[in-house]
């Protein structure tokens, strides 16, 4: 067994399959809706969330982990492990981070190591996944911490949205707020820069064929004949996920490529959207 734990939230769209494979422990944030908390992945599947979304007039809203859960969580984990490395959600859009920073002010005994991964959904899985890597490898807390730290500033995100109505109710669209107004009705094209930290308008194709190529050929741009690994996460579009994938394989050199859903607490926040994460082997030239 690994000597580091290696702790993340839901939003990181991992597939169940990575993180049983590499012992990750995920974190279920929540999705409150009329009331009723449910834990994203656990109470609440992406395809009843997205089936509801479609129907219910009532916006969902969401809850991180408080400085009371993590503590817990990094007291148990502590008693198994030498280490605890937190990969979590950007500080930009939501308060994980600065939770978990609290609950480790409240017992600094602990081996804990806090990372912003400065991005989110596959982006931040990413970063996850490469630190998971290392602790399997057998590194320590800290060559674990280097590793993701050196992945953030090469993870790329960007979503083809239905509409940018759920980031604006949600205040989660930072300076994609430039396309509010007539551009709702349109199919928006948002991304998270490499250690951005929150969300950007980037083009606004008017149909949702012409956003998924221009989404395809912005990561061309970004990556050109580089090696590439990518995930694709969708909001219950398996059909749009697989051929996206399929073209995604046509283009590029890819070298591992997962197709994962766009979990119900991103999605609370974006609403039904096709994404790519990705980042390359090699520095750009």
């Amino acid at each position: 067994m690994s000597r580091v734990a290696i702790v993340t939230e839901s939003s990181s769209n991992l597939p169940p399959e990575i993180v049983k494979e590499y012992g990750i422990h995920v974190l279920p944030l929540k999705v409150i809706w009329e009331e009723k908390v449910f834990r994203d992945g656990v109470d609440l599947t992406a395809q009843e969330f997205y089936s509801r979304l479609r129907m219910d007039h009532y916006m969902p809203t969401t809850a991180a982990f408080s400085p009371s859960e993590f503590l817990e969580t990094f007291r148990s984990l502590a008693q198994e492990y030498e280490a605890i490395v937190a990969i979590l959600l950007s500080q930009d859009l939501t308060g994980s981070v600065e939770a978990a920073q609290i609950a480790y002010q409240m017992a600094p005994t602990l081996p804990v190591h806090i990372v912003d991964s400065r991005t989110a959904a596959m982006a931040q899985g990413f970063i996850v996944l490469e630190a998971a890597r290392a602790a399997a490898a057998g590194a320590t807390a800290e060559q674990v911490v280097a590793r993701a730290q050196e992945m953030i500033p090469r993870v790329q995100f960007l979503a083809t949205l239905e509409t940018l109505e759920y980031l604006r109710r949600g205040g989660r669209i930072g300076t994609a707020a430039a396309f509010l107004g007539s551009m709702l009705q349109m199919k928006p094209i948002v991304g998270i820069p490499p250690a951005h930290g929150t969300v950007v308008g980037v083009a606004r194709p008017r149909t949702w064929k012409r956003a998924v190529e221009q989404m395809l050929d912005l990561m061309g741009e970004a990556v050109g004949e580089r090696p590439v690994h990518v995930a694709v996460s969708h909001g219950d579009q398996e059909e749009e996920a697989h051929a996206l994938a399929e073209e995604l394989r046509r283009r590029f050199d890819v070298r591992e490529l997962y197709i994962t859903y766009f979990t119900p607490v991103m999605g609370a926040h974006a609403g039904p959207a096709l994404c790519v994460a990705f980042y390359t082997d090699e520095e750009k030239p």
